[in-house]
């Protein structure tokens, strides 16, 4: 058998470590191998080692990490004709059937029969990653694996949230954004390329804000303990129109819907708190809380297009596929801006 590299989680609140596994091969007639050119380090990596996804996975261990992967396809099943050996390829994060009601409706995430790899199957944090014809979006030949990588997953996420919050945003409207790290500044990215609504964007790190104007948001305001009584100045007292928070913990919630307007949306996308607010405020403001989970493939698509023609662009610090703790350790203690990327 032939070997490739992976790094694997070996038990909970442990160290990820790095081990020689099988390299895998098309076994179904739809199965797509892609030699990984990227593979993004997202929070919820972290939180997987924290053990918060070990009830809903059932994943059993040792399996390898990874859900945001990019790279060249280097083996197709018999029955794959949407990509050939060689195509350069984002992968859409789940493995879905394409036969169930959600799969036929392009609702793909929802698939009643989908893997996740890095998730509850073998990821990206390897050499190479086994997928589905169906999971694969070729890409525009002027992008590169690594810095497009993070799009299958933190991207597609803030693209997914982003679509919806600008299909009921208006000229008129205020959107607020909590957070411009990782998903944060893909999200702005989206939301100035799909709705004219007023981007005011809150984070505590200057740095961050400075980024965030660069790349189209409005406004940068610093989370200093004073900014909600901004935001509210900023809107003439009544709060956005949307929240679209990608921080979800830390107390973010609280002060999130303290910056919604009545009648007003909150698109919850980054998490690890509860959200805590009196049922009769919800009723008297007839306020909306919405869930956001990774985008379709369809998303991805128009993602995709997005990127190539240059309005999304990924800040990325990229690491090498051994220095994989490095990585963590600098998502874990804030020290990366934009995106981090092991690249095999």
């Amino acid at each position: 058998m032939s070997t490739m590299r992976a790094v694997q989680v070996v038990g909970y609140h442990q160290n990820l470590e790095l081990a020689d596994v099988e390299k895998p091969t098309p076994t179904g007639p739809f199965d797509v191998v892609v030699k990984i050119g990227g593979a993004g380090v997202c929070r919820t990596d972290l939180h997987i080692l924290e053990g918060q996804w070990a009830e809903k996975s059932q994943v059993q261990l040792p399996y390898t990490i990874g859900h945001e992967n990019a790279g060249w396809v280097e083996a197709i099943g018999s029955a794959v004709t949407n990509v050939a050996e060689g195509d350069k390829v984002i992968v859409h994060p789940l493995i879905t059937c394409g036969l169930c009601r959600a799969c036929r409706s392009g609702d793909d995430v929802h698939c009643e029969a989908n893997a996740f790899p890095g998730i509850d199957t073998n990821g990206g944090y390897a050499d190479y990653l086994k997928t589905s014809a169906r999971s694969v979006v070729k890409i525009d030949d002027a992008l590169e694996p690594s810095d497009v990588a993070a799009l299958a997953d933190a991207g597609l996420t803030a693209y997914h949230a982003a679509a919806k919050a600008a299909k009921r945003l208006t000229p008129r409207d205020r959107c607020v954004i909590i957070g411009a790290g990782g998903l944060g500044h893909i999200g702005i990215q989206v939301l100035k390329a799909l709705t004219p609504a007023e981007l005011i964007v809150v984070d505590r790190n200057p740095e961050a804000l400075k980024l965030a104007e660069a790349i189209g948001a409005d406004r940068g305001v610093v989370a200093d303990g004073t900014h909600v009584d901004q935001v509210l100045d900023l809107t003439d007292g009544h709060g956005a129109e949307a929240v679209v928070d990608f921080v979800g913990e830390g107390g973010a919630t609280r002060e999130g819907v303290a910056m919604l307007r009545g009648a007003g949306d909150y698109y919850v996308v980054g998490y690890g708190e509860n959200i805590d607010v009196p049922t009769i405020d919800i009723v008297s403001s007839e306020i909306n809380f919405i869930g956001n989970l990774v985008g379709s493939y369809n998303d991805l698509c128009d993602l995709m297009a997005l990127a190539a023609r240059g309005s999304v662009n990924l800040h990325t610090q990229k690491y090498e596929l051994t220095d994989f703790q490095s990585a963590i350790s600098d998502l874990d203690n804030g020290n990366v801006r934009g995106r981090a990327i092991l690249i095999p």
